[in-house]
């Protein structure tokens, strides 16, 4: 006897679908807000939400429209649960954007902002350094990447300089033997080579030379470049407004001051390598959009 109920009298309870919301996705335009918004000035800057702490940001920000910037924040759904816990709005201006990309960059390291996820200190800072025929990984703890020779990329660790290595050998046909990046026994070929991914340099296939010039040349691409001055400069950022020299050092933005005779103090200072300071100075620096001047040791100006 079938005991099975026919299709039509079947009853299939579904479940009712469960609803879940993201506390930040409740968004409510952040009135408490409002009194801030009429003195946001439309210059550029550095913009900084707080929480009732004076000690820690919530969020620190740059653009070349300060108020423009902060208006699109309010706007924002995905941002809602840092505008509930936000209660003032405080900004910095500077004279273009190059300033508010520096000053941002030193803020977020300096502070900490709860809602900045990059830009923080790294550590582990790390290059690739070429030396004759070899690659090695070095930190910035241990050498001056302001003035060693032959460095290539900054890395947030080993395991990104080699896998950057492993990715241009790879685009390369390089040996990864001859490169350190695996075992190689003397005189015998590598597992690459007999699937014709290495150019033969670990068998004879390829001269040792051509390796390295094919190696150098793809290295080039990611050279870290030398701080090009014996001391450090002023550079020169001027809008209507406001005029500021920067003053840096070793690829390390030391401050920004309104005259060059405020200069001499900042140019003293001590200035070791700095990764975001590298990254954000060295095209504007060596573009020739800016004016630049060359800072005597003796603290007196002299135009580069």
């Amino acid at each position: 006897m079938n005991n099975q109920h026919p299709e039509s009298t079947v009853v299939r309870r579904q479940s009712a679908p469960r609803l879940t919301f993201e506390a930040a996705a409740i968004y409510e335009y952040p009135e408490h807000l409002r009194p801030f918004l009429s003195a946001l000035p439309t210059a550029p800057g550095v913009y900084l939400f707080h929480s009732e702490s004076d000690t820690m940001p919530l969020y620190i920000g740059k653009s070349v429209n300060i108020r423009s910037r902060v208006l699109a924040h309010l706007r924002t759904a995905d941002e809602a649960s840092m505008l509930r816990q936000a209660r003032r709005i405080s900004w910095i201006c500077t004279a273009g954007e190059l300033g508010a990309l520096l000053l941002e960059a030193r803020l977020i390291k300096e502070q900490h902002p709860l809602f900045n996820k990059r830009l923080r200190r790294n550590r582990q800072l790390c290059s690739l350094q070429l030396t004759e025929r070899n690659v090695q990984v070095v930190y910035a703890r241990d050498i001056d990447f302001s003035h060693a020779p032959n460095l290539f990329g900054l890395f947030a660790n080993r395991r990104a300089a080699l896998q950057t290595l492993q990715s241009l050998a790879d685009e390369q046909q390089l040996c990864y033997g001859l490169l350190g990046l695996e075992p190689l026994s003397r005189g015998r070929a590598c597992f690459r080579s007999a699937l014709k991914r290495c150019a033969g340099a670990c068998c004879g296939k390829e001269s040792p030379e051509a390796h390295h010039l094919r190696l150098v040349a793809a290295l080039e691409r990611v050279r870290v470049i030398c701080w090009p001055w014996s001391n450090a400069i002023a550079l020169q950022e001027t809008r209507a407004e406001m005029t500021q020299y920067h003053i840096i050092n070793n690829w390390l933005w030391l401050g920004a001051v309104s005259t060059l005779d405020e200069a001499a103090a900042l140019a003293r200072m001590p200035a070791g390598f700095d990764h975001d300071g590298y990254k954000i100075l060295c095209r504007p620096v060596l573009s020739g959009q800016y004016d630049i001047i060359e800072l005597r040791p003796e603290n007196a100006p002299a135009s580069s």
